[in-house]
């Protein structure tokens, strides 16, 4: 059973974007994915909002988002969340098999 769960990170003064971008720069999106029980790790960006990313985050179960919510990197995101000023708003959806 896969879990997704959809993350929109919204700022302001393009923040959302360059939070992404950081993300990515830094390698702490790389380590995400590199994580046991990672299916997917990827940001995009709302045709018709320039103030808002979409990451979606897909686990296989909730085990490996429970060891991801307590590895180090969770402070590394949450500092970057707070150097921008970023708002996120979260869906979670789990797929049946």
């Amino acid at each position: 059973m896969s879990i997704t769960v959809n993350i929109y990170y919204k700022g302001e003064n393009g923040n959302a974007k360059k939070f992404a971008e950081e993300m990515e720069a830094s390698g702490i999106a790389n380590k995400v994915r590199e994580q046991a029980g990672n299916e997917r790790y990827e940001y995009f960006y709302p045709a018709n909002d320039n103030e808002t990313v979409l990451l979606i985050d897909r686990w296989r179960d909730q085990e490996a988002i429970d060891i991801h919510h307590k590895s180090p990197m969770m402070k590394q995101i949450a500092d970057l969340r707070s150097k921008y000023k970023l708002k996120m708003r979260v869906e979670k959806f789990c797929e049946l098999k």
